[in-house]
């Protein structure tokens, strides 16, 4: 997806929102265990009931490695459900990789191309030849681990090197990586303190920000620090919204969460 049209779409529906699909089969309603496929008839029911109210979709992938072929499958049936129904939202494979060349090569087919995602999140620890293969993609976008809400981002991230802290020679290296205009960053809600200094590095990127909601990070102080002309924020919430509810109400209430969160977001919006 073009850049571009994700602003339309925020624009437009006034929200920055990213629904988190993390599926996990102990936390679900208890009758759709009944179904052929569980996973996705969830997630089919909380997208139905979500989709007003978000711009962007985000299943975190190990949630579906874990059922082995079953949630692989359900992960496929979700993505094609999603780019065949609702091809304006923007889609976020949360898979973390990065490896050498090669291999990042093939992860990069694998959400790109064979799965059809918008976009996938890596990891930036073995550099710029771990990278370049994912932003070789024309209109796909390759998310960077940043700085992140977790309590071990303090083991590494904020070491400094020279005048910065870690993480701020890693976003400034990136910049300099071949295609990094599609680039986007994974920066903690729990961090927006740091947003300022982060967008000054990254005027013009987008962020995605996980931790607002159930890990405890404020929208208003990302929205206050972290958007910018473009708006450039995708502001993610998964337990939140998606387990609202364990009852045969949850889609409804998914819907009520995530409609309250995008209310807040327009007030942020043109």
């Amino acid at each position: 997806m073009e850049i571009q049209k994700l602003i339309q779409q925020i624009e437009k529906k006034k929200s920055m929102l990213c629904v988190g699909l993390d599926v996990d089969l102990e936390k679900i309603p208890k009758h759709l265990l009944d179904h052929e496929d569980p996973i996705f008839e969830f997630n089919k029911a909380i997208i139905e009931a979500t989709q007003e109210f978000c711009v962007a979709y985000k299943p975190n992938i190990a949630f579906y490695e874990a059922y082995g072929l079953k949630g692989w499958a359900a992960l496929n049936k979700t993505i094609d459900y999603l780019n065949r129904f609702y091809p304006e939202q923007f889609t976020i494979a949360d898979a973390k990789r990065g490896d050498i060349g090669n291999t990042s090569s093939m992860y990069a087919k694998a959400f790109f191309k064979d799965l059809n995602f918008d976009s996938v999140t890596v990891a930036p620890y073995m550099g710029r030849d771990s990278i370049e293969p994912f932003l070789s993609f024309n209109d796909k976008h390759t998310i960077l681990l940043g700085l992140t809400s977790n309590q071990g981002s303090e083991d590494f991230q904020f070491l400094k090197s020279e005048d910065d802290f870690l993480f701020e020679s890693v976003l400034k290296k990136s910049q300099t990586w071949e295609n990094s205009q599609q680039l986007m960053y994974v920066i903690g809600a729990t961090k927006a303190d740091h947003l300022k200094s982060i967008r000054s590095i990254l005027p013009n990127s987008f962020l995605l920000i996980p931790g607002v909601g159930a890990q405890g990070g404020s929208l208003n102080e990302v929205c206050k620090n972290g958007m910018n002309s473009s708006y450039g924020l995708l502001i993610n919430s998964s337990r939140g919204i998606i387990y609202a509810s364990s009852q045969n109400d949850f889609a409804e209430q998914a819907k009520l969460k995530a409609k309250a969160l995008q209310r807040e977001m327009a007030l942020f919006i043109k």
